[in-house]
C-alpha cells in the first residue's frame, strides 16, 4: 500500500473529525439543527499513481462541490442523493454539503461508454471487461456498441479499486440490490451522456457511489452519495478531439499524471517514492481544465 501522506484535517467547530480520504474530509456535526449527520467537505488536494501529491489545486474543492450539487438538481428525477443543506461552517463555505448518514453499499458502481484506461487493459488481455464480451478491433477511445456496467470493489486507501464480475456485486449485496445498482448506474449514465454531449463533451466513463436511505418498513431506499459526475470520478474527453485509436484530451487530472511520468520529474513510479511537487505551470492548467469543465457541463462562470 502507498503511503497518502494526507495532512491532517483541519478541525471544524462544532464538528468531530470521522475520516479522511485523498480528497474528502468527513465531519460528523455534534449540535445545532443539523446535529448527527455528516459534513462532507472537499479540499483541494490531488492524487496521482495511488499517493496524495504536496501540491494542491486551488479551488478544485469548490469547483468538484459545485458541480456535484449541478448534478445532483439534473438527475433528481432519476434518483435522490443525499445532500441535505449547503449551509455549512463559514470556514468551509462553498466547498462543502451537509449529508445523510447512509448504509453504504461496498461497491463502486462503474458505466463505460468507450473503451480506455482499466477497462481497455480487461480488453487487451481477454477481450472483455468484467466479463462483458466486446466486439474485436476496438482502440484506445472506441466508442462501445452500448454502454456496459463495470463494477469494482472498494479498496482500501492508497490500494486500486479492482475491476470484478457482475456475480461479485450480487455476492456481495444480493440478487435485488445488484440488479437495482446496475439499473440506476446505467440510467444516470445515460442522461448524464447524453446532457453532456449536448455541451460539446464525451462522457466516456464515470464512477457512482450509492447508499441506503433508512425507512420506516425496514426495506431503505437507494440513492446517491459522495460526489458525482466530477472530473475526478468521471472522464471528460472535448468531443470535437474525440479521434479513437490515441490517448484523447481530457477535463481532468491527465495533465498532472502526464507531468509526473515525464523526464521532467524525474519520477520513477516504482521506487514506492512519494512524488514531487507539481511546477506552478502544471498546477495552473489543471486548474484551468477543471474550470473549463464545469463552466462548459454548467453554463455557468466560476
Amino acid at each position: 500500500m502507498a503511503d497518502l501522506n494526507i495532512p491532517t484535517a483541519p478541525l471544524i467547530e462544532g464538528t468531530t473529525h470521522v475520516h479522511s480520504g485523498k480528497v474528502r474530509d468527513l465531519y460528523r456535526i455534534d449540535a445545532g439543527e443539523h446535529e448527527g449527520r455528516l459534513l462532507m467537505v472537499a479540499s483541494d488536494r490531488i492524487s496521482a499513481y495511488d499517493f496524495v501529491l504536496d501540491s494542491t489545486i486551488p479551488d478544485k474543492g469548490e469547483i468538484l462541490t459545485r458541480m456535484s450539487l449541478w448534478w445532483f438538481d439534473q438527475l433528481a428525477a432519476l434518483v435522490g442523493n443525499h445532500v441535505v443543506s449547503t449551509d455549512v461552517p463559514s470556514a468551509v463555505v462553498g466547498r462543502a454539503v451537509v449529508c445523510e448518514r447512509l448504509d453504504m453499499f461496498p461497491v463502486e458502481c462503474v458505466a463505460r461508454g468507450y473503451l480506455t484506461g482499466s477497462g481497455l487493459l480487461d480488453y487487451q488481455r481477454t477481450n472483455e471487461v468484467c466479463g462483458i464480451p466486446l466486439p474485436a478491433g476496438l482502440q484506445d477511445g472506441s466508442r462501445l456498441p452500448e454502454p456496459i456496467f463495470t463494477p469494482a470493489t472498494k479498496a482500501e486507501l492508497g490500494d486500486h479499486d479492482e475491476n470484478v464480475f457482475y456475480e461479485a456485486v450480487v455476492e456481495e449485496v444480493g440478487d435485488d440490490a445488484a440488479a437495482e445498482l446496475r439499473m440506476l448506474t446505467m440510467e444516470v449514465y445515460g442522461k448524464a451522456h447524453d446532457l453532456a454531449r449536448e455541451r460539446g463533451i464525451i462522457l466516456a466513463d464515470t464512477k457512482l457511489e450509492f447508499g441506503r436511505r433508512a425507512s420506516s418498513d425496514g426495506t431503505g431506499t437507494t440513492i446517491l452519495a459522495d460526489e458525482v459526475l466530477t472530473p475526478d470520478s468521471s472522464r471528460f474527453w472535448p468531443a470535437a478531439e474525440w479521434q479513437p485509436g490515441r490517448a484523447q484530451a481530457s477535463y481532468d487530472k491527465q495533465i498532472v499524471r502526464d507531468w509526473l511520468t515525464s523526464a521532467e520529474s524525474g519520477w520513477d513510479r516504482t521506487s514506492g517514492e512519494a512524488p514531487p511537487a507539481l511546477p506552478d505551470a502544471v498546477v495552473e492548467r489543471t486548474r484551468s481544465r477543471y474550470v473549463e469543465a464545469y463552466e462548459l457541463l454548467t453554463g455557468e462562470r466560476f
